[in-house]
């Protein structure tokens, strides 16, 4: 065998352990994820609530109790996470919210909302006929090509 031969072959396995190695460790991250999920959708309650304010801010600069930036791990301290400011009865409180969720809350009104916790992981309903965005219908090809006859 050539030097090249030897070299592409080690290469390739080399490839090979590396992909056998990041399928087993994503298999291990989903089994902790839906645990993860299954644990949130466990102590999920419906809570009526006013949406204050929102807004991406870092974990660290978050109005958050002490014990959720103990709890989290040091890479993520810095990370952008969406906070929403509401009022729960008489009380203000800071909570996190799902990204997909975060994106659909609308502020200045009443909502009731899937809470876990201190994170709103869902939207059941909102009072006062307050707009929820709509997803943009997507232009295939065809019509992003054509020309308008006029």
């Amino acid at each position: 065998m050539s030097k090249l031969g030897i070299i592409l072959l080690i290469v390739l396995a080399v490839l090979l352990v590396a992909f056998i190695v990041l399928v087993i460790v994503g298999n291990r991250l989903k089994k902790k994820q839906d645990e993860q999920q299954a644990q949130i959708d466990a102590a999920k309650q419906t809570m009526t609530m006013l949406i204050i304010d929102k807004k991406k801010m870092k974990l660290k600069d978050a109005p958050l109790p002490k014990i959720v930036l103990e709890q989290t791990p040091k890479m993520m301290r810095n990370s952008k996470v969406p906070i929403v400011k509401v009022k729960v009865g008489p009380k203000v409180t800071s909570m996190m919210a799902d990204p997909k969720v975060f994106e659909k809350l609308p502020v200045k009104a009443t909502i009731q909302a899937e809470v876990s916790g201190i994170y709103i992981t869902g939207i059941k309903s909102v009072r006062g006929g307050a707009k929820t965005e709509e997803e943009p219908k997507k232009k295939g090809l065809k019509k992003l090509f054509s020309r308008k006859k006029k």
